[in-house]
C-alpha cells in the first residue's frame, strides 16, 4: 500500500515568526500521526527557522523551487545543495505558478528534476492543464507532455524519490471544482503513463498527489479514490487547524478507501 503524502505549499506567505507559530501548532495537532507522510514548504526566507522547529518531529521540510546548477553566477537562485544544507528533504518543481506566471518550460523543469534527485532531494513534480486546455479537450495531451518530458532521463529506480502532483489549474480560483472522479481519471492516466514509460511495478509504487483546492471537507472523498495518494495543499496549509484536518482526513480516507 502506498503511504499517503500531504504537503503544504505556503507559497509567498509567512514571515519567520509566523512560520514558527504555524509549525508549532501543526506539530501539536498531528505530531503523533505516522500513517501519513507530512511535508511543509515555506518560502526560502523561513526555511532555516522551519528546519529548527521541525527537528525531531514527524514533519519533513520542503522548498518551493530550485535551480539546476549547484553554484555559480545565477543571481536570485538557490541550488539543491543549499536546500539540503538548510535541512530540506523535498522540493516542489514545475508548480503551475512557475509554469504559467514565470514561464518555466518542460525542459527547464526536467533539468531541475534531474539535478534535485542527483543531489539527494526528493521531488514533488507538478503537472496539469489550464481551464482553456481542459475546455479544448487537451487534458490527456497536456498531462502526457508534462509527465513524459518532466521524467526524460530519469531512471526507474530514481522514481522512488519522486511524487507526481496533479494540479487541475482550472479548479484553482475559478469557481469550478474538480470532483473526486475527475481527479481520479487523470491520476489513473498518470499512473498509466508511468507504466508505459517504465513498467507496471514502478507505476504501482509511485505516489500521485492531488493539488486542486484541497480542504478538510473533501480530502476523505479524494483519498477514497484508488489512484490518489495524498495532496499538495495551498491556502488550507496556512492555518494549523485546516492543515491538520486534511492530514487526519487523509489518514481516515486511506483507511476507508
Amino acid at each position: 500500500m502506498r503511504r499517503p503524502i500531504i504537503a503544504g505549499n505556503w507559497k509567498m506567505n509567512k514571515l519567520g515568526g509566523e512560520a514558527r507559530a504555524l509549525i508549532e501548532e501543526s506539530i501539536a495537532r498531528v505530531g503523533d500521526l505516522d500513517s501519513v507522510e507530512i511535508v511543509v514548504c515555506p518560502p526560502f526566507t523561513a526555511l532555516a527557522v522551519a528546519a529548527e522547529c521541525l527537528e525531531g518531529s514527524n514533519i519533513a521540510l520542503g522548498a518551493q523551487n530550485m535551480y539546476f546548477e549547484s553554484s555559480g553566477a545565477f543571481t536570485g537562485e538557490v541550488s539543491a545543495e543549499m536546500l539540503l544544507d538548510v535541512g530540506c528533504t523535498y522540493v516542489i518543481l514545475g508548480h503551475s505558478e512557475r509554469r504559467h506566471t514565470f514561464g518555466e518550460p518542460d525542459k527547464l523543469i526536467n533539468k531541475k528534476v534531474k539535478a534535485a534527485i542527483a543531489a539527494g532531494l526528493k521531488v514533488m513534480m507538478c503537472v496539469g492543464e489550464t481551464l482553456e486546455e481542459r475546455d479544448a479537450g487537451r487534458v490527456e495531451e497536456i498531462v502526457t507532455r508534462h509527465v513524459s518530458e518532466g521524467l526524460q532521463g530519469v531512471e526507474a529506480q530514481e522514481l522512488a524519490n519522486l511524487v507526481i502532483a496533479y494540479e487541475p489549474v482550472w479548479a484553482i480560483g475559478t469557481g469550478r471544482t474538480a470532483t473526486p472522479e475527475q481527479a481520479e481519471e487523470v491520476h489513473k492516466l498518470i499512473r498509466g503513463l508511468v507504466s508505459k514509460l517504465y513498467d507496471g511495478a514502478t507505476a504501482d509504487a509511485m505516489r500521485v498527489q492531488y493539488g486542486g483546492s484541497v480542504k478538510p471537507k473533501n480530502i476523505e472523498s479524494l483519498m477514497a479514490q484508488p489512484d490518489i495518494d495524498g495532496a499538495l495543499v495551498g491556502g488550507a496549509s496556512l492555518e494549523a487547524d485546516s492543515f491538520a484536518g486534511i492530514v487526519k482526513g487523509a489518514a481516515a480516507g486511506q483507511d476507508g478507501g
